[in-house]
């Protein structure tokens, strides 16, 4: 179990990768071998790294670091500071979508949950931060259904099927590509730090 200093350390550090994440396009380039013929191209994954920052600090500090840093990123949003990809207030609990960030504190506490029940093992990581995005996915398209129910949605011209399929269907290639790169780091970080 980590210490209070280093839980504390590991949720802001997962709030700066949330925000920071919030902002950055993931991308993937062409294969090294081909990059003399054609150059190095890059090609948009279609998410950002928003959902790897997330996942990230709950393989890194565990449960209680990520959901500690999701719910200062939800504060902060909501706060008017423009921490969300379209900036922020409470009237961002109005936007449909609204379900997937209020996912991200047990998506981290899961992930975090996982990551430390047995030794970091790839497979074991992969595991956390596949469990961590399902339960973000689950927490954003119940939030969608309810909205639509109630009818708390304003702006939202999309049929719930068309929003399940915008933020959840289309969005889950490009994270799980991210959530590669994350077990990745996760293991080598995990093993260079000794826990």
């Amino acid at each position: 179990m980590l210490a209070a200093s280093n839980q504390l350390l590991w949720s802001m550090i997962g709030l700066l990768l949330t925000m920071g994440g919030t902002f950055l396009e993931a991308n993937i380039t062409t294969l090294p071998w081909s990059w003399s013929k054609h150059g190095i191209h890059t090609f948009s994954l279609g998410v950002t790294f928003q959902i790897g920052g997330v996942l990230l600090v709950g393989c890194l500090g565990g449960k209680n670091a990520g959901a500690i840093s999701q719910i200062a990123y939800l504060v902060m949003g909501l706060t008017l500071l423009p921490v969300f990809a379209a900036g922020g207030g409470p009237g961002y609990v109005k936007l449909s979508q609204f379900g997937y960030l209020l996912g991200f504190i047990p998506g981290a506490w899961i992930c975090g949950f996982f990551a430390f029940k047995a030794r970091p093992r790839l497979e074991a990581l992969a595991f956390s931060c596949v469990c961590g995005l399902l339960t973000v996915h689950v927490c954003g398209i119940s939030y969608l259904i309810l909205s639509y129910v109630l009818q708390l949605h304003s702006t939202e011209t999309l049929t719930l099927m068309q929003a399940i399929l915008k933020y959840s269907w289309f969005a889950l290639p490009g994270q799980l590509a991210v959530i590669c790169a994350v077990t990745v780091i996760a293991y080598v970080l995990r093993h260079l730090m000794f826990y």
